[in-house]
């Protein structure tokens, strides 16, 4: 699946990425908020993770900003299915230098459309640690309302984090996921 918004592309991984990707996920301020990825991170760790198979309800997306002459790798989302929760998740990450410029909120809206039309999913869940609140507001923006809290492993951390759940229902909610997608 591909989408494409005014500022952002999403596509998926390809083998030739996983320099730009262990490059832009390799800070430990970013995989210290994500509960799956190893500190220190990698370029074998991304060439390992590009290479998994992906089954067609595990959409896991490159967001590549292209704002200026070259498009440049500035994050990862994707919808994976739930760990430890029913349904579905929907997870991101950007590097530091592209953190408070929005490329987050407008790359959910896009993985949102693909989540509600192009998968017809009914609801999303997600989650965050209490310690990335950045990563709440962004969840806020997209419909999703909190639901409780848990903990959560973070494997960079090495042990358990208390972590905000939260849920959104296309159908009770209506987010601004209405896009343009190709799948």
């Amino acid at each position: 699946m591909f989408a494409r918004t005014k500022r952002l592309t999403l596509r998926p991984g390809w083998p030739e990425d996983a320099a730009a990707i262990a490059q832009a996920i390799g800070h430990e301020e970013v995989v210290t908020k994500l509960s799956r990825v190893p500190w220190p991170y990698t370029e074998a760790n991304a060439a390992e993770w590009l290479a998994t198979p992906r089954a067609k309800d595990n959409v896991s997306l490159s967001i590549l900003a292209h704002e200026e002459a070259t498009p440049r790798l500035v994050g990862g989302i994707g919808i994976h299915p739930a760990e430890d929760m029913d349904g579905y998740e929907i997870g991101y990450w950007l590097t530091p230098d592209a953190w408070g410029r929005g490329y987050a909120t407008e790359a959910g809206k896009a993985v949102l459309g693909i989540a509600r039309f192009a998968m017809g999913l009914k609801r999303l869940r997600s989650r965050y640690f209490v310690d990335n609140p950045a990563s709440g507001k962004v969840l806020t923006k997209l419909g999703f309302r909190p639901t409780g809290r848990t903990a959560t492993y973070c494997l960079a951390r090495g042990h358990e984090v208390e972590s905000v759940t939260l849920a959104l229902d296309f159908d009770a909610d209506e987010p601004a996921c209405r896009m343009q997608i190709a799948a």
